[in-house]
């Protein structure tokens, strides 16, 4: 055991014993044992006949080991290791069925994942609930198993220990020793020989488990999800963090992650703050390491073109490269000699016969694509020596299959700015290529435009006899351009020199002791990384023979390259663990290979931690068939710094190799201990080697300065050699940030003068020297301060049995950044015939198991159907593609699992309630501020008063009837069906006379009293307008009802019904129609037609006059009942006296200066509020005539509205949001069409929304947009303002008009911008436009005259100052009186409509809107000079959502919601107990329900800082919306708790 101590550090590292001991198991047992194993693995065998017939073969040697305590062992770890070894016995559970999932898994592993989920055992998730048609795949492409053989490159493919795997090099006697370790370390994710050496002779694991489920009962006592089985209080009002057992570790990289505080009220994310109890490096400062000298060789070739033509001068016979076909049979033999003079006949043609204009086309030093397919070797490397002849720069890319292939508009980008305009490329791949119709090669998205040239033989010429390519002395000038892709998934190119290529050569000969004329086999991809240094480059120096296999080929027969080392005699093999791991699942077709001749087997990725276990596995097979355990040479690289380490050969003398047992959560924390405690989560390492020749590395901190590191710190590994690429091409701050690193000391000095490369190897240096890596930058995931390995998550996913619901190779795991802080991501590819459940389960395994193995909770969890991840050139997932799409919502899940709740631990404090600040120290605050008291009011109504006849009128029936005398054909209304033409019209007396049939049929017919109340139910029209006067002429009360729609009775019928009881009506008035629907057998259905009260139709009423006209007695009495559906989902009435009307009627004359002579067009609902008002009273009072379009003909006719507007000249029309929305997305793109119909809206001087909510500023705005061609004035949009105790609080005037006009042009409507943190503390901090968390607040028109308003405090009812937030209070002559009946809330009570202040002005009796929002007063003055107070409406108090303590407005959360993804149409939020419910509707491919859940949840977390608890996908149209284009949250919270939505999915985030 080599030792090695470090201030308080104990580093154990297993040294194996020397291989000369023979295992103790005969080859053939373990032959069979391996078949066994096999069988089982396939489904030949059943587990229990696999057990009986194991024990017999290991039957003779079991007592060996039997007995010995393997406490004994741990003492005497030199000794122990040379006792004879327990068979292995590795199978103790039953196995998925296909054995290629094995490759990730040790038993251990499995093990440990399945002590951690015995622990959840009893928790249940709740299940999202899915629509069946989003069940059943929508390609067809998704029921082809993917390829799973293609494990991702990057992802290390075997980082699962086979269950065939016993020892590890070194390591001919597994101890007992080992599997103690495996006790103690009963690692999660270990997957070393030491964890799969199995126990003796098939014991039962029972004594380990059982101490392993200990330990992790007691690791799980700690994790966060103990907390999980009641949903979590989302609202922060329980006074202890729901996570505070997990310990939190601030962000290594300090502030920038929580951002900086822009005021100390406002809520940021918490920056969690450094665990005290988490491991510290305690070793002393690191020194550089060096590599042995670089040998010096006598006949040193002074460039590798000089190596080249020395061969292929000299020995042009001898062979240089052997092509297979896919059936493994060599198809062409590249000699030295056809590899020099073809290559010189491209280099001539490239440099001589391509010209443009008689220019030639390339000039040396130019960058030059190759592209070509990965079975043809011999082509690529004629091109790339005859590229470097020509001393052009060869770019290998991989080759275009489609035009959207992963990553390909990248590489588009580096051809662009490497300046390639050639591609070379082979005759059989160019026809392959995408054309375009013109038949050439496409052009792929993002590349620049190139010519395509084909380097086959009939295409390039031979050069002259007097033609002799420089063969130039290796330089610094750029030799070749390796293209590495980054984690965000951008595509750089390293460019290589040629001096630092041929040093490499020399480094990779030294190290490898590569002779002349030896074989080797690649398998690796020839066009970068180790392929290209030892398959093309250095085998070329070495004058060797490259058995090229193609990844065809591997896909066809895995074992192909093991035939071909049998068959050459090969020395040397370069593979990746994948290789080792896919020969084994096929090796028992062969018996008679043999690996004998082997004395080198490369190991491309041996950097990856998961290698060692394919190696173990690896090599406790072909052991048997004369592979030495030493020869097995793991290496470490990256594009950057090329070949970093390898493992000797045997020959040369090194130390053995050596393994690391480390904690995963000291790992987490960057430091080395070898693990002791968490028995649970261990690492097991082995070592890459040595240093190159010629090398010096160091490890620093990856983060910050590059300082070096302490001994027992995980850091980069920096390499400073001339081996190296030397830049990024084109990019020179990167260039310098990694290229020419300059690690210090902790003191600040550099530690030498040269510049170092930083590999992105994340790593450290053990015993001997050996350099271990455990990561790479790239997989590299900081969560809370802690760095996580994205291999590390993988190989736990797939350790949680069983397997049969994912596909092994395609599993994809990466960081998300949400909040300020890393999130993790998991997606996998489903088998198609996985269910529901069965994968619901899985992933709530994978969960639990990452959860307590790794300690970080995984934010989203997502399947795919088979065969859509985005495959990366040579199998795998292309990592970067994959993240992307998610962020896009373009992935297209089948299942998604969301976690938000655990591993969102950052969210800022919920806000603590203050004692509220009494409204006497508020006003007093407020002027020793110099703030005045929040109050405004529209003009003195007594001043404005005209001498107009009407002023005598106090009642709107004594206006009528003095009208139908003194202008009797004054036309007063005008109805447009949807055609736009005219239906009816109806003059001052034609109202007036159908007004009196009303009454009289009322009194005769109906024998009502005065004040009996009467429900008219017309659709939009002179019918509704005539019979309002004629209950007022009768002395009943009127009570508009909109009626019931014919095709949706179920849902509208019942709200009529209701109106009609609660106001208490007598009778109903309404149309033949209608009558007949009200007591139809449909009808019946919804409600009980026997009770209807008398019902009366209109239709043909006798012509009869009235004796005479009711008087009121006052004018307090009722005139009218209006009522309306909250959005809150309250049917509440109000009761509107003869003088609240009048009074309306006359602040609304006098605010839009309305006379006789105007016109006016309004497209409203005309059933309650404003809209009720303006269709049915303003017309009568003020004179002028109502041009009335019904917003239902909209549905037919888009354009009518507008048409009308035009066709009319009008200057004041009136429409709702859902009207302007319906014109904005319905003619958005037709307004071209409108002009060539002459349809012009210069006329238009305002055009008024009227509404009771905050003004929808983007609607308002892309509406002025699309209609400006048409003529409308940016200006003329405003909005306007009312609630059920006021209908009209604020309008905007026409400001168009001429400013003499009795001074009524206020200024135009202001917009501020307010920070949205603020207003959820009930405070308005003003801000830039454009700056974060800015929120647009348009000004609501301006104040009407005789309407006072004041901002009150909603607790204290004392007065606000300017600029605070409050409830709007308003007093004015149009208030309604009060509610009549409220149905479903009898707490609204009579203080809405008198209350006073506690504080201040006391006398004063005000009605509360129910609003919040506050003044401000402007710069901009009044017609008359006064300063003008604008007043801003934020939003419904019933409304708003009380979420950790601070009040949301729903529509905010909803604005950031639709902006999430183009699919989402509509949506709309609640509250369910303490959850946020967030429903959205889905316009377009129910695919990509499931890629709004995650995209949703990250919007609402980044600006509102809310955890969404469930997202519920439904249909277009499925948010109900009012008549006033509201939403109706409330009806559809009760939708969905009675579950009638109909949901596409639901999704619950828990």
């Amino acid at each position: 055991m080599a030792e090695r101590s470090s201030t308080g550090l104990m580093m154990m590292m297993m040294v194996e014993p020397s291989p000369a001991l023979a295992l103790t198991l005969p080859a053939e047992v373990r032959e069979k044992l391996a078949e066994l194993e096999l069988e089982l693995s396939e489904g030949d065998i059943t587990q229990k006949g696999y057990e009986k017939k194991r024990g017999k073969l290991l039957a003779p040697y079991i007592p060996q080991i039997q007995g010995v305590d393997p406490s004994l062992q741990v003492d005497h770890r030199i000794q122990a290791s040379t006792q004879a070894a327990p068979p292995t016995s590795k199978h103790n559970k039953p196995r998925a069925a296909n054995s290629r999932d094995e490759r990730f898994r040790s038993d251990l592993h499995t093990e440990a994942v399945q002590a951690a989920l015995a622990k959840y055992k009893e928790r249940k998730m709740p299940m999202p609930s899915k629509r069946r048609s989003v069940l059943v795949q929508s390609s067809v492409e998704a029921c082809t198993p993917p390829d799973t053989s293609s494990a991702s490159e990057d992802e290390g493919s075997l980082r699962r220990q086979g269950r065939v795997a016993s020892s590890s090099p070194y390591q001919a006697h597994p101890t007992v020793e080992h599997w103690f370790n495996r006790v103690i370390q009963g690692s999660s994710t270990s997957s070393s020989a030491s964890s799969t050496s199995s126990h003796p002779g098939g014991r039962s694991h029972n004594a380990t488990a059982g101490s392993a489920a200990t330990v992790l009962a007691d690791l799980m006592a700690h994790t966060q999800l103990d907390n999980h089985c009641a949903p979590p209080d989302v609202t922060g009002l329980s006074e202890r963090s729901l996570h505070g057992e997990r310990s939190q570790v601030a962000s290594v990289r300090g502030l920038s992650r929580g951002y900086t505080h822009t005021s100390s009220t406002m809520e940021t994310a918490d920056v969690q703050q450094p665990d005290p109890n988490q491991p510290k490096p305690e070793g002393v400062q690191m020194s550089p390491l060096h590599g042995e000298p670089m040998g010096v060789v006598t006949n040193r070739p002074p460039s590798l073109l000089a190596s080249l033509q020395r061969w292929g001068t000299a020995q042009p016979k001898s062979p240089c490269l052997t092509a297979l076909d896919n059936a493994g049979k060599p198809i062409y033999t590249l000699t030295y000699g056809k590899l020099w003079t073809r290559s010189q006949k491209l280099a001539y043609t490239l440099l001589n016969k391509l010209s443009t204009r008689n220019e030639p086309l390339l000039r040396p030093g130019d960058r030059v694509a190759l592209v070509f397919p990965n079975n043809d070797p011999v082509m690529f490397m004629v091109a790339f020596y005859g590229c470097l002849l020509a001393e052009l720069v060869p770019v290998p890319i991989e080759v275009p299959l489609t035009r959207k292939d992963a990553g390909s508009q990248q590489i588009g980008f580096l051809l662009g700015s490497c300046g390639v305009t050639l591609a070379l490329t082979t005759d059989a791949c160019q026809k392959g290529l995408p054309k375009a119709q013109t038949g050439e090669v496409a052009t792929f998205k993002g590349w620049p435009r190139l010519l395509w040239f084909v380097t086959d033989g009939k295409h390039v010429v031979k050069p002259p006899k007097d033609w002799i390519p420089p063969i130039r002395d290796a330089s610094n000038e750029t030799a070749y351009v390796e293209y590495k892709t980054s984690k965000e998934g951008s595509t750089m190119g390293i460019t290589v020199s040629h001096a630092a290529m041929l040093a490499h050569c020399h480094a990779l000969t030294q190290a490898c002791g590569y002779a002349e004329g030896e074989t080797i086999t690649n398998v690796l991809d020839f066009k970068r990384d180790a392929g290209l240094w030892h398959g093309v480059l250095t085998s070329v120096m070495n004058r060797m023979h490259v058995i090229s296999i193609p990844y065809s080929l591997m896909k066809v027969n895995p074992l192909s390259w093991i035939q071909k080392v049998h068959t050459y005699k090969a020395r040397v093999a370069v593979v990746k663990s994948r290789d080792m791991h896919w020969s084994l699942l096929s090796q028992k077709d062969q018996r008679d290979v043999s690996l004998g001749s082997l004395r080198m087997l490369i190991v491309a990725d041996g950097a990856n931690p998961w290698s060692i276990s394919s190696c173990d596995a690896f090599l406790n097979v072909f052991q048997a068939r004369g592979l030495r355990p030493e020869v097995i040479c793991p290496c470490a690289s990256s594009a950057e710094a090329m070949t970093v380490a390898i493992r000797r050969p045997p020959e040369m003398g090194v130390p053995p190799p050596g393994k690391a047992v480390l904690s995963m959560s000291s790992l987490s924390h960057s430091v080395i201990r070898v693990d002791t405690e968490e028995k649970l989560s261990v690492l097991t390492l082995q070592d890459v080697g040595q240093v190159m020749p010629g090398a010096m590395v160091c490890v620093v901190r990856p983060e910050g300065t590059p300082f070096l590191c302490r001994t027992d710190e995980v850091g980069e590994i920096c390499v400073s050699s001339c081996t190296t690429g030397i830049s990024y091409f084109g990019l020179p701050g990167m260039t310098k940030n990694v290229f020419e690193t300059i690690p210090v000391t902790s003191s600040g000095s550099p530690v030498s003068d040269r510049p170092f490369t930083r590999t992105s190897l994340l790593g450290f240096i053990g015993p001997d020297n050996l350099l271990f890596v455990v990561g790479k930058m790239d997989g590299l995931m900081v969560v809370s301060g802690r760095r996580h390995n994205a291999d590390d998550v993988v190989a736990t996913a797939l350790a949680v049995e069983p397997m049969k619901f994912v596909y092994r190779g395609r599993i994809a795991v990466f960081s998300v950044c949400v909040l300020h802080d890393e999130r993790i991501v998991v997606v996998a590819e489903q088998r198609p015939d996985a269910s529901e459940e069965d994968s619901f389960q899985w992933m709530s395994r994978v969960l639990q198991a990452i959860d307590s193995i790794h300690q970080v909770g995984v934010y989203c969890l997502a399947l795919v159907p088979a065969n859509t991840l985005p495959k990366a050139p040579l199998g795998g997932i292309h990592i970067s593609e994959t993240k992307q799409r998610f962020l896009e919502g373009a992935l297209h899940p089948c299942n998604v699992l969301m976690c938000p709740h655990t591993c969102v631990t950052n969210l800022p404090k919920p806000r603590q309630k203050q004692p509220e600040v009494g409204p006497a120290s508020m006003i007093v605050g407020n002027l020793v501020a110099g703030k005045r008291i929040a109050q405004a009011c529209g003009r003195d109504v007594a001043q404005l008063e005209d001498n107009d006849q009407a002023r005598k009128f106090l009642y709107m029936q004594d206006v009528l009837q003095w009208r139908a005398q003194a202008t009797p054909d004054h036309p007063l209304f005008l109805l447009l069906n949807a055609k736009g033409t005219v239906a009816s019209t109806a003059s001052c007396v034609q109202i007036h006379k159908r007004a009196e049939r009303v009454a009289v049929a009322l009194m005769e017919r109906g024998r009502l009293n005065t004040g009996d109340h009467v429900a008219l139910v017309y659709p939009p029209g002179i019918d509704l307008i005539a019979t309002f006067y004629g209950c007022l002429y009768a002395g009943c009360v009127p009570v508009t009802v909109r009626p019931p729609h014919p095709q949706n009775l179920a849902t509208t019928l019942p709200t009529v019904k209701m109106i009609v009881e609660v106001s208490k009506s007598v009778c109903i008035l309404t149309t033949q129609a209608i009558m007949k629907l009200l007591k139809s057998k449909e009808a019946a259905a919804a409600v009980d037609v026997k009770t209807w009260p008398m019902v009366l139709d209109t239709d043909d009423l006798p012509r009869k006059k009235l004796p005479q006209i009711y008087k009121p007695p006052t004018p307090e009495m009722l005139a009218y009942l209006d009522f309306s559906v909250s959005t809150t989902g309250i049917l509440a009435g109000v009761k509107m006296s003869h003088a609240a009307t009048s009074a309306l009627c006359r602040s609304i004359k006098l605010q839009c200066e309305l006379y006789p002579s105007r016109q006016i067009a309004i497209c409203l609902d005309p059933y309650c509020g404003l809209g009720f008002a303006l269709w049915c009273l303003c017309s009568v009072y003020s004179g002028h005539q109502s041009i009335l379009v019904p917003p239902l003909e909209l549905e037919s006719n888009v354009s009518l509205w507008l048409s009308a507007v035009s066709q009319f000249k009008v200057r004041v029309t009136f429409c709702s949001y859902s009207v302007m929305e319906m014109c904005t997305k319905g003619l958005g793109s037709q307004t071209e069409a409108l002009r060539l119909r002459n349809v012009n809206l210069s006329c238009v001087r305002t055009c008024m929304v009227v509404a009771e909510e905050r003004p929808r500023i983007a609607l308002t705005q892309s509406f002025s947009k699309i209609f400006k061609d048409l003529g409308l004035s940016p200006r003329a949009v405003s909005t306007t303002f009312g609630c059920r105790v006021n209908v009209a609080i604020c309008l905007q005037p026409n400001r168009l008009g001429n400013l003499a006009e009795q001074g009524t042009a206020g200024p135009d409507p202001t917009t501020v911008y307010v920070d949205m943190r603020a207003l959820r503390h009930d405070r308005v901090r003003l801000v830039e436009r454009g700056s974060p968390h800015s929120l647009p607040l348009m000004e609501s028109g301006k104040i009407l005259p005789g309407v006072k308003v004041i901002i009150a405090n909603t607790e204290t009812k004392g007065p606000l100052g300017d600029s605070h937030l409050g409830e709007i209070w308003v007093s004015s002559p149009h208030n309604a009186t009060g509610y009549y009946t409220v149905y479903g809330e009898e707490a609204l009570h009579a203080d809405h409509f008198c209350t006073k202040l506690s504080f201040g002005d006391t006398q004063t009796v005000w009605a509360r809107t129910g609003y919040l929002g506050f003044l401000r007063r402007t710069e901009l003055t009044d017609a008359s000079g006064e300063r003008h107070d604008a007043l801003y409406v934020v939003g419904s108090l019933d409304e708003t959502l009380e979420l950790r303590g601070m009040r949301y407005h729903p529509i905010d959360i909803e604005t950031s919601v639709i902006r999430a993804h183009k699919s989402i149409a509509e949506c709309a939020v609640f509250t369910w107990t303490n959850l946020l419910v967030v429903v959205v509707e889905l316009e377009g491919s129910e695919q990509e329900a499931l890629d709004l859940v995650a995209l949703v949840t990250n919007v609402v977390l980044e600006e509102h800082f809310l955890i969404v608890g469930v997202v519920v996908v439904v249909d277009p149209g499925v948010i109900p919306i009012n008549s006033r284009g509201e939403k109706q949250r409330m009806h559809l919270r009760d939708g969905f708790l009675a579950d009638q939505l109909d949901p596409i999915y639901v999704a619950y985030n828990m």
